[in-house]
């Protein structure tokens, strides 16, 4: 499966079997959560066979099961922060489901004081991503049209930037409201993305903006990915 496929094959799941994740898989995440953390400056962590963040019946109860394996996204305070976790988080979610792993960010429905991760007093967890063999591969999410999401400037789109937006439609977002909007510039080269609102409005700009650019081949201008790699 490549990584066009896995944008493809890719649902939330939140019910999963016993499976555990065995040791070659891990390697394998641990590697590009170490290229990620290098890169961005995030502290993305692996937790494997720990149920505590999701046993609280309270917070849990009817909408996962049996999630024991996570990602935990750890970050400095800042604005850019989220985009950030977005970003890398959704190459580390991808590479998941071309391993065979299920998936499923979440943002509010697990307990944050039983979740296992190394934090220091200046961080904060942003969010996890459950992760394992799903009892299913989940359904896909209702997405909106390109129209509503799309503000161009030229007359003729270039294909790389259509081929984008169709990767940009099946990102996954907080309650599947997808508030974003890509905008292709006047000299048919810039492309500019923005959040319109929503719950985690940042993290899903992030996860829209890794689709587009895997999809496009082409780097979306302005977004915290530009900002962190021109500040280095």
């Amino acid at each position: 499966m490549d990584v066009s496929e896995a944008i493809s094959a890719r649902h939330s799941v939140r019910r999963y079997t016993d499976r555990p994740i065995d040791d070659v898989v891990a390697e394998q995440l641990v590697h590009a959560i170490d290229e990620a953390n290098a890169a961005s400056g995030l502290s993305i962590q692996l937790v494997r066979n720990e149920p505590g963040a999701f046993s609280n019946v309270l917070k849990c109860y009817g909408r996962f099961h049996n999630v024991s394996n996570y990602l935990a996204f750890v970050s400095a305070r800042g604005d850019d922060q989220d985009e950030l976790v977005g970003y890398y988080g959704e190459g580390i979610v991808l590479l998941a489901q071309q391993l065979g792993l299920n998936s499923c960010w979440v943002g509010g429905t697990f307990d944050r004081r039983r979740t296992v991760c190394r934090m220091n007093p200046d961080e904060r967890l942003a969010l996890v991503v459950a992760l394992g063999y799903g009892e299913d591969q989940g359904s896909p999410h209702r997405s909106h049209t390109n129209s509503k999401h799309v503000e161009t400037r030229v007359l003729d789109v270039p294909a790389w930037f259509d081929h984008g937006m169709e990767a940009v439609m099946l990102a996954p977002t907080a309650l599947g409201r997808q508030h974003f909007l890509f905008r292709l510039e006047a000299d048919g080269d810039t492309v500019h993305a923005s959040s319109t609102g929503g719950s985690f409005p940042k993290v899903d700009l992030g996860i829209a903006e890794r689709h587009f650019e895997l999809a496009a081949r082409h780097r979306v201008s302005g977004s915290a990915v530009e900002r962190l790699i021109h500040s280095s």
